[in-house]
């Protein structure tokens, strides 16, 4: 009645003319409370809206790129939840049982779980992903447990199991992975149930549903009303899609976003300087994964190891870490950081020495002709070609760096910035010379990392095909993967991590980190310890 009480103070005309002024007054307040509510509904709405740099893609469970992995994780699930200090918890799994020979695995499902179209989850449906999944075992094979199960049974409607051709210890680390063991909807499947192909609806069983997208523009996830674990505290994260880091900061800065969080989302320049800004909060996350160079030791030139090592020694690592990252990843000494299980390992640091590193290469044959500046053997010179993702300006420079100090030892690089892509196809063809090269981090690792020294296919058993002990190697990881003794699995992954730093075909360089800004309304931001989940578990709005 406010629009009444200021009228009725200037008026003094007859009862009528006061009652018509009442009537237009309570008329006119109806209509603003109608606006009030409406606008009151929007502004209570807890939202938060982030940015990435491309397309959530198709939301398939099973599947990889386009899909984006924080995406997929906030509507699928896995059984098993990888937590802080690699701690594995319950998900939709309450409880499991390992057998004696560590062959048969047992999971006692959550009850009352809904998927978010309100139907049950259950050991059917479990054994329907399972099965769609290792209906294409080949493009899931870099995950170990893909190679070694045998059999998946329903034992009853809250019991599934899991039988193996023999042991294989981090299958619980590998069901808690984002992709592909996470757990699609009856309505999602195709009527062939090959998933491969595509999915009809991303139905999950997470705290979000997928509400509305628009392909490389945006996408809007709202909460799960099914959802059988503690909600959300905020009920709708809406990412837009901003190819560009620049732009992403902009964004930011006008106030378009509240959250900007990932592995390379904007440049450390860009950090450094939100986080020298009052305005806003930063953090920065433990090591993530280690960023390493390989040098492929299948080109003849690089199949003595006193060349790699004298490369690895060659370039001052310190210095171009701090210069090109700001100081914010630290140098990498070992090619996995000391916070995964096993990994507590002490080897000794290669460090930077070029005296050491052109005695190596003269020792090795490769010499300086008089008045030239490539080293040369047998009428070849000293030569190699290093790919880089060329979006990606950290590597970029890196490449730059390493090539300006080798080329002071008589070693010739040429750079070739290539799309991701294609810089992936060509270290599966294990055609480079030197790449970069990241591994997979927590829960992955050190497994996942093993399996792939071992493991054709992906390009690093590859790059190291030329070690003489490659065979003795290879035969080290199936052991620690396969063992039941604890003691044993450590030795082994000693000895395999040993080998591995004294070879110099992967040189660590430095210690990955997320970045994450926001605005101080948001509180509560962990980072997962999951390095591909979403980063919305337990975040709030405070200003709301």
């Amino acid at each position: 009645m406010s629009v009444q009480h200021r009228k009725s103070s200037a008026l003094t005309l007859a009862t009528m003319l006061l009652l018509l002024f009442v009537i237009v007054g309570c008329s006119n307040t109806g209509s603003g409370d109608e606006s009030s509510s409406a606008a009151s509904d929007q502004t209570s709405t807890k939202s938060i809206t982030m940015s990435w740099p491309r397309d959530i893609g198709t939301m398939n469970p099973h599947t990889y790129n386009p899909s984006q992995l924080f995406a997929q994780s906030m509507l699928y699930e896995p059984l098993i939840s990888y937590q802080k200090d690699g701690k594995l918890e319950p998900a939709l799994a309450e409880s499991w049982t390992i057998s004696d020979d560590g062959k048969v695995y047992t999971f006692k499902l959550r009850q009352g779980v809904k998927f978010s179209d309100g139907t049950p989850f259950n050991a059917e449906i479990v054994k329907k992903n399972f099965d769609a999944v290792m209906k294409n075992k080949d493009t899931h094979s870099w995950l170990g447990i893909v190679g070694v199960l045998d059999k998946t049974e329903v034992v009853d409607d809250q019991t599934f199991r899991l039988t193996l051709t023999e042991p294989y210890y981090p299958v619980l680390q590998d069901l808690s992975v984002v992709r592909p063991f996470r757990f699609l909807g009856e309505a999602g499947f195709p009527d062939d149930g090959d998933t491969s192909q595509g999915i009809k609806e991303p139905v999950g069983t997470g705290p979000w549903m997928l509400a509305e997208y628009k392909q490389d523009e945006y996408a809007v996830f709202k909460r799960n009303p099914n959802y059988w674990g503690t909600a959300p505290k905020v009920d709708q994260i809406t990412v837009k899609i901003i190819p560009d880091g620049e732009t992403r900061v902009l964004a930011f800065e006008k106030g378009d976003l509240d959250l900007i969080y990932g592995e390379g989302v904007i440049s450390l320049d860009a950090f450094q300087q939100l986080r020298d800004n009052d305005e806003y909060v930063t953090q920065l996350s433990d090591p993530v994964g280690t960023r390493s160079l390989l040098l492929n030791s299948s080109n003849p030139k690089l199949s003595d190891v006193r060349v790699r090592m004298a490369l690895q020694q060659g370039f001052n690592k310190q210095a171009m870490v701090e210069g090109v990252t700001s100081g914010l990843e630290e140098p990498a000494d070992t090619v996995l950081s000391k916070n995964y299980p096993y990994t507590n390992v002490d080897l000794e640091p290669i460090t930077y020495d070029v005296e050491k590193s052109k005695a190596l290469l003269d020792e090795a044959g490769w010499k300086l002709p008089v008045g030239g500046t490539v080293r040369e053997k047998d009428g070849q010179q000293l030569d190699f070609e290093m790919i880089f993702d060329k979006t990606d300006p950290i590597q970029k420079a890196m490449a730059e760096t390493i090539q300006a100090e080798w080329s002071e030892l008589g070693v010739k690089v040429n750079l070739t910035g290539l799309e991701l892509t294609v810089q992936i196809k060509r270290l599966k063809a294990n055609d480079f010379d030197l790449y970069f090269w990241y591994n997979y981090g927590a829960p992955y690792d050190p497994h996942s990392f093993i399996n792939v020294v071992a493991s054709p296919g992906f390009g690093i058993s590859e790059t190291l095909s030329a070690l003489p002990m490659k065979k003795e190697l290879d035969d080290q990881v199936h052991a620690a993967l396969s063992s039941t003794d604890e003691t044993k699995r450590q030795e082994l992954y000693g000895s395999i991590l040993k080998t591995l730093q004294e070879q110099s075909a992967i040189v660590p360089i430095s210690y990955i980190k997320k970045t994450a800004v926001y605005q101080k309304k948001i509180s509560n931001f962990i980072f997962p310890a999951n390095r591909d989940e979403n980063p919305f578990v337990g975040i709030e709005l405070g200003n709301q």
